[in-house]
């Protein structure tokens, strides 16, 4: 009788059985390692607190060089998100990456808004919040002059802050803008989310006060309402992969600690930002001065994913057209809104681009 062909050969039949149901035994007992295990640590760079005001947390991260560069690097984090996702764990950290370079960085963070915090608004996180780190950056590292950045609503209060700065002390020498909504004509699904002949916002902070995460999660899920399924689909298929588990619980739990916001500032964000696009037209008023782009003087270098689905290129655009700096880079990086900031990809890839700007900005 002739040979079978290898693919009808009952021994190769029997090890490719044998060998998925070893991958099925291996992949129930991970998932049962993922169901009991605790939280993922996150964070491991030393860091010092320089100062607290209610909701605000300024640190300072120890550095790792004798020799830093001469302007200090100060990060907002979104009010509605943990300032961990920039150090979630060696070899993925964005700070980590910064430090090894010889960047003196410090991130202004957020903890949870008190019951009595509910009237922050965008007065208190613009004009006072930045400024008073901004205040302590320069008292500690000694410098006149401080690179701001920051990432996703982090970066829409660091560029409100550059205009009032640049239209005054001008102490901001650059400005790193990470996935930053500017015109949020461009966040349609945002938009449809908070559409004002549907959403009571006025409502929901009376009722509230305090915005919580939840609220804030639902507008995520409505841009991307499969996403979390598809999350979990992709994380049973590689449940045998330690190093993508790990990663996987560390953005996981990230996502989880979405923060509450304050009531004032929720309503703000929806009705001057989202609903009269406010800051690109020209009529935000922060502590009861008028916002123009076109008063950012600092160098500029807008940062921007290719397949975010939160922060599109549409709305970070006025940071190239509107502004008044001459000085104006844009980067467009592969992978979606939070590989930015975290990940072995754009250690590998975005980072050193990000140091090439501003290596030479800083000294």
């Amino acid at each position: 009788m002739a040979d079978l062909p290898e693919q009808l050969d009952p021994e190769v039949i029997s090890r490719q059985v044998r060998r998925e149901v070893d991958r099925a035994l291996k992949r129930n007992i991970k998932g049962l390692d993922f169901l009991t295990a605790g939280r993922e640590p996150v964070g491991h760079m030393p860091r010092d607190v320089l100062y607290r005001d209610g909701t605000a947390v300024l640190y300072r991260y120890r550095p790792l060089l004798d020799d830093v560069y001469r302007v200090p690097l100060l990060v907002v984090s979104p009010p509605s998100n943990r300032g961990y996702i920039f150090d979630l764990a060696a070899g993925q950290s964005f700070f980590e990456f910064l430090l090894q370079r010889g960047y003196d960085v410090y991130n202004l963070d957020w903890n949870p808004p008190r019951r009595d915090e509910g009237g922050l608004s965008l007065d208190d996180y613009v004009a006072r919040f930045i400024p008073e780190a901004l205040d302590k950056v320069q008292r500690m590292s000694g410098q006149g002059e401080v690179s701001l950045a920051g990432y996703c609503a982090g970066g829409t209060l660091a560029t409100m802050y550059a205009a009032i700065d640049g239209a005054g002390d001008a102490r901001i020498a650059n400005l790193l803008a990470i996935a930053t909504p500017v015109d949020f004509d461009h966040m349609p699904l945002f938009q449809t989310w908070a559409d004002k002949r549907y959403f009571d916002v006025d409502l929901l902070v009376r009722e509230l006060e305090i915005i919580p995460p939840e609220v804030m999660l639902g507008a995520f899920d409505l841009a991307r309402p499969a996403n979390r399924t598809a999350g979990r689909m992709q994380l049973w298929t590689n449940m045998w992969n330690d190093e993508f588990v790990k990663s996987y619980r560390m953005f996981d739990r990230w996502a989880a600690e979405t923060l509450p916001v304050p009531g004032r500032y929720f309503e703000q964000l929806v009705k001057s930002l989202m609903w009269e696009n406010a800051l690109v037209k020209g009529t935000l008023e922060i502590a009861g001065r008028p916002l123009a782009l076109s008063d950012i003087r600092a160098s500029i270098l807008n940062i921007v994913a290719q397949h975010d689905h939160v922060v599109s290129l549409e709305a970070t655009a006025p940071l190239m057209t509107m502004t008044g700096s001459k000085d104006r880079e844009q980067i467009i990086a592969k992978g979606g809104h939070v590989s930015l900031v975290a990940g072995p990809s754009a250690l590998r890839r975005l980072w050193p681009l990000i140091d090439e700007w501003l290596c030479r900005r800083s000294t």
